[in-house]
């Protein structure tokens, strides 16, 4: 094609313009140069300069021939190849060919500004386990996309009309009078076309879209929930909302929701799980295993000669949550011990004798025979304090209705 090979040169510059790297898939390339074409669009006060590097880089990088010969030898080599015909289109011509039709408009070239289209935010309940090994999802969605039959026109001509309701502005001005001499004008969207400032005759109406400009697809996003996310954290699908016409596409939003684990609670990258010893586990020693959320069993046990007390924390190290994009690092995982004591009568005289050799002995308070004449004998009773205060409650709320209710005594008038 060359008629001899040219020397190899920088072949990364128009990459580095649209803001990829060089195995960019066409995809890539598309969603690349449309959001940093819009961006520096000279009429939304961006560089002309810029927008015409990115317009030639977009030129070249999308023709697979072109991006050959460019990863191979470079900007230079185009030049002489094709006379530099890599740099010699309008812009603005490729722009409006990339968004069919003009980005900012429909019928002029540079009429209409795009507008951001909204995000679609879409909750993902996630277990602990899932946050803790990592998993994918496949969900499937039905969005709009512009109608493939009219490119998103609505019409068959692919010219529609002007509105005549509001003469192509998207709104309209009605007054009234608030008073002698005094009139009120109030703008309010044209009802007629929607504030699009256009309309479809029903001949011309695409058969396909009924004029709508867009239709329903069905489409499957496979979602990766990322080892130690945290629960709220987003997954961002960019471009892949509803699309519509004159409009830069927005995202979907996927976020985390974390179910309640029945064993497992989450604090930051750390663990904490609550486990019962006996009161013989906890004077002279327990083990036991515990399953963790990757299914592996854990050797739990005490040091020997160790006493554990009611309500303390022991942690190990690098077992807990993975950290996320680091899942090689891990935080602590927290045993919180509760005791559980025998009940009442279940160990008899002898036996309490029998601890009493061997337990520390008690505080020397003991009370001699004149201080105990002198004390009230009194007896305990079991209480459960919640209910205590639940029906001490309900007896305020009754005395303070049974005093809103009492009739009120007038004074008699003089």
């Amino acid at each position: 094609m060359f008629g001899r090979a040219p020397k190899k040169s920088d072949s990364t510059k128009y990459y580095e313009v649209l803001g990829v790297t060089k195995g960019a898939s066409q995809d890539e390339l598309k969603k690349a140069y449309r959001k940093a074409a819009i961006k520096n669009h000279p009429d939304k006060g961006g560089d002309p300069e810029k927008f015409k590097e990115l317009a030639q880089a977009y030129e070249v990088l999308s023709d697979p021939e072109k991006r050959e010969i460019y990863d191979q030898y470079g900007e230079d080599a185009l030049k002489e190849g094709m006379g530099g015909g890599s740099g010699s289109h309008n812009p603005f011509d490729i722009f409006e060919s990339f968004f069919g039709g003009g980005a900012f408009g429909g019928g002029s070239s540079r009429g209409r500004r795009q507008k951001q289209g909204d995000d679609v935010v879409h909750s993902l309940k996630v277990s602990l386990e899932e946050l803790y090994n990592g998993t994918s999802k496949k969900l499937s969605l039905t969005r709009n996309v512009l109608c493939p039959k009219c490119k998103g026109k609505g019409s068959k001509s692919g010219a529609p009309g002007r509105c005549y309701g509001c003469q192509g502005t998207g709104m309209k001005i009605s007054t009234r009078r608030i008073g002698p001499g005094m009139i009120q004008q109030m703008q309010h969207i044209c009802s007629e076309c929607d504030g699009s400032g256009e309309v479809i005759s029903e001949k011309d109406k695409c058969t396909q879209c009924k004029g709508n400009k867009v239709t329903q697809e069905k489409k499957v996003l496979e979602v990766h929930v990322e080892k130690g996310m945290q629960h709220g954290q987003k997954i961002v699908f960019q471009g892949e909302a509803d699309e519509a016409p004159d409009t830069v596409t927005g995202d979907i939003v996927f976020v985390l929701q974390l179910k309640e684990h029945p064993k497992f609670k989450r604090k930051f990258d750390d663990l904490y799980v609550e486990h019962t010893l006996s009161l013989t586990e906890a004077l002279c020693g327990f083990q036991f295993a515990l399953n963790h959320l990757d299914g592996r069993q854990l050797l739990i046990k005490s040091n020997p000669g160790e006493v554990i007390k009611p309500g303390q924390y022991k942690a190990i190290n690098d077992e807990g949550m993975p950290h996320h994009q680091r899942p090689f690092m891990k935080g602590r995982l927290y045993i919180h011990f509760d005791v559980e004591f025998p009940d009442s009568g279940a160990l008899s005289l002898d036996q309490c004798r029998t601890l009493e050799t061997i337990l520390p002995p008690r505080p020397g308070n003991h009370l001699s025979a004149m201080e105990l004449d002198d004390c009230e004998e009194t007896t305990l009773h079991d209480v459960n304090i919640e209910d205590e205060l639940r029906r001490k409650q309900q007896q305020e709320a009754y005395d303070e209705d049974e005093e809103t209710s009492a009739p009120r005594v007038q004074c008699a008038q003089q």
